[in-house]
């Protein structure tokens, strides 16, 4: 799917939310990696579960064809990717209404307002294509990211204790999010 794009200026930074297109590949395969090794906070350590730019490929025109799939970044007006969130629908009937909602975030660009506006972005384009619920997952510790959820209104629906072994040799637990979009 897609959405029209939006352009931003906060903090003295200049961004546009669009759909990913397949000429991103290269620089989303490295953002992604980059990410990895900026937070503890995803699933991956950095070099773990890598995509190259063909994967990116292959997911971007596979996002496009499907009304409950969506990939969007951020990126400034140099043409640097700073950001991505994907929602992912299931083909099966049975989970079609809801999608899982992802996002990254370059930390030279936390503070920026880049995170909420794709998350804006993502509820507006599900709410308009009739889906019924956004899931999402996120680590205990990371505070931040549960407030900002909490403020658009998702809700934590279970907890998985001990979900994530941390370089620091600790397991932390998971956080499982949702938003109803149909109420």
């Amino acid at each position: 799917m897609k959405i029209i794009p939006i352009s931003y200026h906060q903090n003295g930074l200049r961004y546009t939310i669009r759909c990913a297109e397949e000429k991103d590949a290269d620089q989303l395969s490295q953002i992604r990696l980059k990410i990895d090794g900026e937070t503890s906070f995803f699933d991956r350590n950095p070099g773990e579960g890598m995509l190259t730019p063909n994967d990116f490929k292959q997911l971007i025109h596979t996002d496009l064809q499907g009304f409950n799939r969506l990939f969007l970044l951020a990126e400034t007006e140099t043409g640097q990717i700073i950001a991505f969130s994907r929602c992912e629908g299931s083909s099966l009937k049975r989970l079609m209404h809801k999608v899982e909602f992802g996002i990254g975030v370059l930390k030279d660009y936390w503070g920026y307002k880049v995170g909420p506006k794709l998350l804006q972005a993502s509820l507006t384009w599900a709410t308009e294509n009739k889906l019924a619920k956004m899931t999402l997952s996120v680590i205990e510790t990371n505070e931040k990211a549960i407030k900002l959820y909490k403020r658009f209104g998702f809700e934590v629906e279970g907890i998985l204790k001990k979900d994530k072994l941390l370089e620091d040799g600790e397991y932390y637990s998971t956080i499982i999010m949702s938003r109803f979009l149909s109420e």
